[in-house]
């Protein structure tokens, strides 16, 4: 399904920021301590479900829709679109995802596309864009207002004077905007405004609003709230589980996973090779080992072991063993570990590759702390 969600995703334009911002004084609540406290919360967070309303607004067109959402962070969610007057997302357009895979139904057409990613390292987007918030704009606090009956601290943000960047990064919804180019004209006097609602009681974001203004005309404004909010009561055993519409057209994209296995053990029945038993943080628990094969002469079979901390969303980290080499060494910084060599990649994700034995290893994560080199000694080449 097009996931335009309103906005064209095609042409983007860079957001430039203003010169000055007047931040919190001494007598009002820290717009830093704010956000932090919704970052922590966000890390402990079991589940979330409400409905959202997004409205977007330009000097040529409106557009709104409500949704039903669900969530299990990082990987589980369902978004049901329940009222719209945007045609590109139609009521009744559903969206499931899970750890292996995501569904989109267009009733427009009738069609689902189902897109397979058993391998996919799942980030939490929502605790991302807060930090950088955090980290990289420039915060006022701006009294209370109340959003859906409940109170919420305003908090204005604005991106550092330098700053260019074409996205919009939702903190109210785990999704990304991209403003059609054809809304401005002239992006030096282009100046960004973001502001989010934090609700007093779950100190988490309920409310958003970015407003693009040049030569002091809004030439694009997109607002995002959450009503019936609820956090951490549970969700029915079936929310993310989705049910095909009669006579809907399916289309799959992706590998399939020859299975989705809750231990080693179990795993290993279904591998021509034994798996390792790394030695991770006490944090760690395995969560599932997914098992994907393809033909030997495009690679073959790859296990890979999901290992993640229960007690805080989007901590993972995993062990991929694979029948083919997947990495180029001379790309990567070659390393030593007991002894035997080892290739280092460093950015947004982490990774440590070798081979032994016929077989290729990498143990990678997303968060700069996991130990991977003492993970990738504790499996060995020996």
């Amino acid at each position: 399904m097009n996931r335009r969600r309103i906005l064209a995703t095609g042409a983007a334009v860079a957001l430039g920021g203003c010169t000055s911002y007047t931040s919190d004084t001494d007598d009002t609540p820290s717009s830093e301590a704010l956000i932090r406290d919704a970052i922590e919360r966000r890390g402990g967070m079991t589940d979330l479900e409400a409905r959202r309303l997004i409205r977007v607004e330009t000097t040529e067109d409106r557009a709104e829709r409500t949704e039903a959402i669900a969530r299990e962070p990082p990987a589980k969610q369902r978004i049901e679109v329940v009222e719209s007057t945007d045609p590109d997302v139609p009521a009744g357009s559903v969206t499931v995802t899970n750890r292996t895979a995501t569904w989109e139904y267009d009733p427009s057409t009738e069609r689902v596309e189902k897109n397979y990613h058993p391998n996919k390292a799942d980030t939490d987007r929502t605790r991302l864009v807060l930090e950088n918030l955090l980290s990289e704009s420039r915060l006022g606090y701006e009294g209370t207002e109340t959003v859906d009956g409940r109170e919420a601290h305003v908090i204005e943000t604005r991106p550092p004077v330098d700053d260019a960047g074409p996205k919009v990064e939702l903190v109210v919804g785990d999704t990304t905007y991209v403003m059609p180019v054809d809304v401005i004209q002239d992006l030096e006097e282009l100046e960004v405004t973001r502001t989010v609602w934090i609700d007093d009681e779950y100190r988490y974001p309920i409310k958003e609003r970015t407003v693009h203004t040049e030569s002091g005309e809004v030439r694009h404004e997109l607002t995002v709230t959450y009503r019936d909010l609820s956090i951490d009561r549970g969700l029915s055993r079936d929310a993310f589980t989705y049910e095909l519409p009669p006579d809907a057209t399916v289309v799959t994209d992706g590998r399939p996973p020859e299975g989705v296995f809750d231990s080693r053990t179990a795993a290993e029945a279904a591998l021509p090779y034994e798996l390792p038993d790394p030695d991770v943080p006490d944090a760690y628990e395995l969560d599932r080992v997914t098992v994907v094969e393809r033909e030997k002469s495009v690679g073959g079979t790859t296990a890979t072991l999901w290992y993640d901390d229960p007690d805080v969303v989007a901590r993972e980290l995993y062990v991929a063993v694979r029948e083919f080499q997947r990495f180029d060494p001379d790309a990567l910084e070659e390393i030593e570990i007991d002894g035997w060599t080892a290739y280092r990649s460093d950015g947004k994700k982490r990774s440590v590759f070798w081979t032994c034995d016929d077989l290729s290893y990498e143990a990678s994560a997303l968060l700069q702390d996991a130990p991977l080199e003492e993970i990738a000694a504790s499996i060995g080449c020996r």
